[in-house]
């Protein structure tokens, strides 16, 4: 149907994104309002396990574009397929995750058909017929409803973990729609020669628990300590600006305006002074807890814990804890 919701599916080396499957719940909740049926769309070498998958997470239909040159994902490629398709069926949105290759090929596809992109969503809604898009501005000190009158589909990426991930139901099923299109080689404009591993081990982005250090660290040899109490509670490591910059972190570590934007269910802040910068990327986690030996530091005004200390010794007393309680 013409005012379908549409879901893209990311993957990669074979792998699904799970969290991918969190835009179907509400892809579904919008579909419903609009009277239409919630889908999927996936490009790649082979996606009938993406299919069977994303039936599971409550997709009716999914629509498939196949073939060997899709086998790794590159942009310029996957764009022509996603623009091909979204300018055949005009479903009435079409939502991608806010990561590195759902912004890619949204905002490239949008440029493709002339139509308006919203970036980084924090809430969909369906009102009098008009998706309405809501996304933070001015440092997260605002939000933003943004509606699309003109142009359809309306295409937008959505932050993750920003909606609950749907219930999988194993025992569903639907339609695949298999479409011809293909790229040529000499078509692309890049070749991928090599992917080189992440020096992360946890996904920022999708994890659960972040431990981060900043300035207040003292010196690269302050994330010894960060690094060891992440690995204790099962966390991903993440730092601030002023850390990245003073080279003591990788800058894919970075959390804030300029780095990556979270949503923990555990954030802890140690030696960060709470920029407004840095809490644009993490002011929305489930549980804040900050470190720092400046009471008056700004990141106690959104903390849910706050502990007036030095991290020297408040985080070995943490992992000490947590290492009689988890039995490790």
């Amino acid at each position: 149907m013409a005012n379908d919701v549409w879901v893209y599916i990311e993957h990669k080396d074979g792998g699904i994104a799970p969290l991918s499957f969190e835009l179907l719940g509400i892809g579904k909740a919008m579909a419903n309002d609009l009277g239409s049926n919630v889908c999927a769309f996936a490009i790649g070498e082979n996606v009938d396990n993406i299919a069977k998958e994303a039936f599971f997470y409550g997709a009716s239909k999914v629509f498939a574009v196949e073939g060997e040159v899709f086998k790794g994902f590159r942009s310029e490629a996957y764009a022509k397929v996603v623009t091909f398709l979204l300018d055949k069926y005009k479903p009435e949105a079409a939502l991608f995750r806010a990561t590195t290759q759902g912004t890619d090929v949204a905002a490239a596809s949008a440029a493709q058909l002339g139509m308006g992109l919203c970036t980084d969503s924090i809430d969909l809604k369906v009102e009098g017929g008009q998706v309405k898009m809501t996304r933070a501005a001015f440092g997260g000190n605002y939000s933003v409803t943004v509606v699309n009158e003109k142009a359809k589909p309306q295409i937008v990426t959505v932050r993750p973990k920003a909606f609950a991930m749907p219930e999988k139901d194993d025992s569903k099923s639907g339609e695949v729609v298999k479409e011809a299109f293909s790229v040529e080689e000499s078509d692309l404009n890049t070749k991928i020669l090599e992917f080189n591993k992440s020096e992360v081990a946890i996904n920022l982005v999708e994890a659960d628990i972040i431990v981060s250090g900043g300035r207040g660290l003292g010196n690269e040899d302050g994330f010894k300590i960060i690094k060891e109490l992440a690995a204790m509670i099962g966390g991903a490591v993440g730092a601030s600006r002023a850390a990245v910059d003073s080279g003591w972190i990788s800058q894919e570590q970075q959390v804030g305006q300029t780095g990556k934007t979270v949503k923990p269910k555990i954030y802890i802040a140690c030696g960060i002074s709470g920029a407004i910068q840095h809490l644009a990327g993490m002011r929305t986690a489930d549980c804040i807890v900050a470190i720092n030996k400046d009471p008056e530091a700004p990141i106690f005004k959104n903390a849910t814990y706050g502990i007036v200390g030095d991290y020297k010794q408040v985080v070995p007393k943490l992992i000490e804890k947590f290492k009689v309680k988890l039995n490790k």
